[in-house]
C-alpha cells in the first residue's frame, strides 16, 4: 500500500472468502493469522446489511490461525492438518484454500499443498489471496479463475444452445448481490435462456461450475470485474462472451440489455419484442402513478444527484435516475479502484448513456477526498440526493439533504433479497429514495411543506 485512505469502501483480496461462501456447498479454508478471516467477515456481512454468516462462514471459517511458530518455521504442516480436518468434519462439494499476508510473505506453498489433496481426488482448490496483492474485487477474480482452472478443469466443451454463464457483481461486496443475480437470471429466462448464476440460493453449487464449459456463451454484466474470467473461458474452452458494461436498472437500460443479449444469443425478434412490450407497459404504468406525489411534494424533493459506489452500481443507478427520473447530476464517484486500463472504457460506457454523467466521473478510493469534493460542489444546497453508503448518510444529515443506500459500508440496514436491477429494481429504487423523504424529515400535512428536523 502506497498511502493511507479514509473511509475505505472495500476490503483486501482475502475478502474473496465471501465469494467462496456464496457458492452453495463450498467452503473457504484460510491460511492466515488470527483475526484476518473474522475481520473480513465483519466487513462483508455485518457491514453489508447484516446478511448472516451462513454455513461455515463468519467466525467458523476453517483457518490455520498462524502465529509466531508458523512465521518462524513455516505453516505448511499446520495447513495440511487444517485441510485434512475440514475435509473430515465439513460436508461440502468444494473447498478453496486461501492465503493471507503472513503465509505469502513467509513463502508457504499453499497452492501446491491444495494440489496434493486434489490429486487424491478431493475437491480442493488453492489460490494466493494475500491482502497486499489487491482489494476485494481483485481477490474475487483470483478465486473465480482458480476454481475454473483447478476444479472445472481441462475438459472438452460441449456447447448447449441456450445455456449462458452469468458473471457480474461481487458477492457481499455488492450488498444487494443475492437479489441482483436472481433478477438477472429472471430477465434471461424471460427470453428463453437457461442461466447459470453460479452464486446464491438459486445456484446449483459445484454442478454449475462443472457445467461451465458447456455454455453457448458467457455473459459479463460489469464494467471490468470478471473480464479476466470470460477471457480465460474463451481461451480455455473456446466459449464466446458478451460484455455488457452497465448494470441494467430501469426500463431503458433493461430493454437495451435484453436486446443486446437476444441479438448475441440468436433469439427471435418476436419473442424479445413481446417480453419488452409487456415489461415496459407495466413499468411505465407504475411510474405514472408517482405523478401526483411528485406534484404535491415538488418543493421538498431532491433534484441534484451525487452517486458514490463501485463502477457497476455507480453507472447503472446514475444513468437511470438522470435519464428516466430526471435528476440533475452533480457528481459520480467510482470507488472500486479500477485499474488505469479500465478507466477509459468505463467512461465511454457512461458517455453512451449520458455525456454529462461521463464528464462528472471521478475515480477515487479515498472517501475523505470524495466528500471534500461533494461539499465543494454542494455549497448550501438542500436539494441533493446522496446515493451511497453510511458515510454519505452522515454527510446528508449534516447538510440536511436526502440519502439512499447502494454501496458499502451499510451496518444500519438489513438486506435479504432486495435489488435495484431490472424493471422492478428501478421501481424499487424510486420507492426507496422517495420513502426516505418521510423518514428523514417531518411532514406537517399533505400541503407541499416539510419541516426540517
Amino acid at each position: 500500500m502506497s498511502s493511507v485512505i479514509e473511509q475505505a469502501r472495500y476490503s483486501c483480496a482475502l475478502a474473496a472468502q465471501q465469494t467462496v461462501l456464496a457458492i452453495p456447498g463450498a467452503h473457504p479454508i484460510v491460511h492466515a493469522g488470527p483475526g484476518c478471516s473474522a475481520k473480513v467477515s465483519g466487513f462483508a456481512t455485518t457491514n453489508a446489511g447484516h446478511q448472516g454468516e451462513g454455513y461455515a462462514g463468519g467466525n467458523i471459517v476453517s483457518s490455520t490461525n498462524s502465529c509466531e511458530q508458523e512465521v518462524v518455521f513455516g505453516g505448511e504442516t499446520k495447513l495440511r492438518s487444517t485441510i485434512d480436518g475440514a475435509l473430515r468434519v465439513l460436508k461440502g462439494d468444494l473447498f478453496v484454500v486461501m492465503t493471507g499476508c503472513t503465509a505469502d510473505i513467509v513463502g508457504d506453498d499453499s497452492v501446491n499443498i491444495a494440489r496434493e489433496f486434489a490429486e487424491l481426488g478431493k475437491p480442493v482448490v488453492g489460490v494466493e489471496t494475500a491482502g497486499f496483492k489487491g482489494n476485494s474485487y481483485f481477490g474475487h477474480d483470483l478465486v473465480v479463475n482458480a476454481i475454473i482452472e483447478q476444479f472445472t478443469g481441462d475438459v472438452p466443451a460441449k456447447p448447449r444452445k441456450g445455456l449462458v454463464n452469468v458473471f457480474s457483481i461481487v458477492p457481499y461486496q455488492d450488498p444487494y448481490w443475492r437479489g441482483d443475480i436472481e433478477a438477472l437470471k429472471k430477465l434471461l429466462e424471460s427470453i428463453g435462456l437457461e442461466a447459470h448464476i453460479l452464486f446464491g440460493y438459486q445456484a446449483k453449487g459445484a454442478a454449475e461450475w462443472k457445467d461451465i464449459p458447456n455454455a453457448q456463451f458467457n455473459l459479463l454484466v460489469s464494467p471490468w470485474v470478471g473480464l479476466s474470467t470470460v477471457s480465460l473461458l474463451k481461451e480455455k474452452y473456446g466459449t464466446p462472451f458478451l460484455h455488457y458494461p452497465v448494470l441494467p436498472v430501469g426500463a431503458q437500460e433493461t430493454s437495451a440489455f435484453l436486446r443486446a443479449v437476444a441479438a448475441f444469443a440468436g433469439i427471435a425478434e418476436p419473442v424479445l419484442a413481446q417480453v419488452i412490450q409487456k415489461e415496459e407497459d407495466r413499468f411505465y404504468q407504475y411510474l405514472a402513478s408517482l405523478v401526483d406525489f411528485l406534484a404535491e411534494f415538488r418543493n421538498n424533493l431532491p433534484t441534484e444527484l451525487y452517486t458514490v459506489a463501485d463502477s457497476a452500481y455507480a453507472l447503472g443507478t446514475s444513468s437511470f435516475l438522470v435519464n428516466e427520473i430526471g435528476f440533475i447530476p452533480k457528481g459520480v464517484y467510482v470507488t472500486d479502484g479500477a485499474a488505469e486500463s479500465h478507466i477509459r472504457p468505463i467512461t465511454q460506457a457512461l458517455a453512451e448513456r449520458d455525456q454529462t454523467l461521463a464528464d462528472l466521473l471521478v475515480f477515487e478510493t479515498d472517501g475523505g477526498l470524495v466528500q471534500q469534493d461533494m461539499r465543494k460542489k454542494l455549497g448550501k444546497s438542500k436539494k441533493a440526493l446522496f446515493l451511497g453508503s453510511s458515510w454519505e448518510k452522515v454527510l446528508a444529515q449534516e447538510t440536511n439533504n436526502l440519502y439512499a443506500f447502494v454501496s458499502l459500508p451499510l451496518p444500519e440496514t438489513v438486506i435479504l433479497n432486495n435489488t435495484f436491477v431490472g424493471y422492478d429494481g428501478g421501481l424499487k429504487l424510486v420507492e426507496e429514495i422517495y420513502s426516505n423523504v418521510f423518514k428523514v424529515k417531518t411532514t406537517t400535512s399533505r400541503t407541499q411543506f416539510i419541516i426540517d428536523e
